[in-house]
């Protein structure tokens, strides 16, 4: 093991990492709160700020993952479509089937240049999270309770609010819900037995409320639906914690575009349509499982060194403060200082181990266990 490779494994690595993280994502917060009062007087400048600010911290993660991990993000699709990114506002379709997909989605975005103003529907409880969702919150981020009833004029009137928006957004759907696990497969299959639909191998059953009510809020502000299928090359199944001990994987991602126009304005149909893309969803993966490949033209986009370098920036502004402010601590030799500050460091630990454990699968919500069996 190279001497690179034993950090990445080390805690204390990980805990600094942790420290630039979670304090830069406090200063961050701070500033966009300030930022409120650009709202009534120029809010397509508020905006602008923000997505710059919001890249900042997010980009801190996809970090992680190009430069630290430095796992490998593969597209298969076709030269047309690819030339399409980051040009236009869309809906992204991506399955929930990996504790690390969003982070591959961010790549993606990074590498197209629209990290900053992406979006996505988000279950509420993620508000409350301190730097995710108070970062998203700022974005202007919609989210819902899952509850239709309680949630389609809050979803309706964020979709709406969107239409103006100055940069390219992808706007992500979970269209799932939740993420994939096999107790929630066995019961969404048993809902779409119950509906006459299909049965799926490799997805939940969509859930088509958010998507129906995405595309007719979003006319004439997105042109297109990219579908994204994401899978892991050997088998894997790769984790945040993972990718902090430097382990690195192989992702590939089919996307395929589908023009607005091409899609139902029927709400009926529109949901027949979603319903007719998982099964596709589900027969490419099949392809994957016995070929170890997507159909389609292969495309590696460049990372790019604005991550590495917005990480460096921020190392170096919170992390030397804090060795001088150690090493003055331990020089002192007072205990109480000296306790408080590894009860610091200790606060801090758990923290950041808190902020990982929202992205594992078995510390997921419940939700889809039970919400199957109730009427969509």
């Amino acid at each position: 093991m190279g001497f690179i490779a034993f950090l990445k494994t080390q805690f204390i690595v990980h805990l600094l990492i942790g420290f630039v993280f979670v304090v830069s994502g406090l200063i961050i917060n701070f500033i966009q709160l300030c930022t409120l009062v650009l709202w009534p007087i120029n809010k397509q400048f508020y905006r602008r700020v923000n997505c710059r600010l919001a890249y900042s911290l997010w980009s801190q993660l996809v970090m992680l993952l190009e430069w630290w991990s430095g796992t490998e993000c593969t597209l298969f699709s076709d030269e047309a479509t690819v030339n399409t990114f980051g040009k236009e506002h869309v809906i992204i379709i991506l399955n929930h089937n990996f504790e690390i997909d969003f982070l591959c989605g961010w790549t993606m975005t990074e590498r197209f240049g629209v990290l900053g103003s992406s979006k996505v529907l988000a279950k509420r409880e993620l508000l409350y999270v301190p730097l995710i969702g108070w970062t998203w919150y700022f974005l202007e981020i919609v989210f819902c309770k899952r509850k239709w009833e309680e949630d389609r004029d809050t979803v309706i009137e964020g979709l709406k609010r969107l239409a103006d928006y100055p940069e390219y957004m992808w706007f992500l759907l979970y269209c799932e819900g939740t993420r994939f696990t096999e107790t929630k497969h066995r019961i969404s299959m048993e809902v779409a037995e119950s509906k006459g639909l299909p049965k799926l191998k490799y997805h939940l059953l969509p859930r088509t409320k958010g998507f129906t009510t995405a595309v007719q809020c979003l006319r004439g502000t997105v042109s297109a639906v990219y579908d994204v299928t994401l899978n892991f090359r050997g088998n894997k199944n790769p984790s945040l914690l993972g990718i902090l001990y430097g382990k690195k994987y192989e992702a590939d991602m089919c996307v395929r575009r589908f023009p607005l126009e091409d899609i139902p304005q029927d709400e009926k149909e529109a949901a027949n349509w979603l319903h007719k893309l998982y099964q596709e969803k589900d027969a490419l993966q099949e392809m994957y499982n016995q070929e170890g490949v997507f159909p389609g033209q292969q495309f590696k986009p460049r990372r790019r060194p604005w991550t590495l370098l917005n990480f460096l920036f921020w190392a170096t502004v919170l992390l030397s403060p804090l060795f001088t402010f150690g090493f003055g601590v331990f020089a002192s030799g007072s205990p109480l200082l000296i306790l408080a500050f590894l009860g610091l460091v200790g606060a801090a630990s758990f923290g950041v181990r808190r902020l990982i454990g929202v992205t594992e699968i078995e510390k997921g919500s419940s939700y889809g266990n039970q919400e199957f069996k109730k009427k969509e």
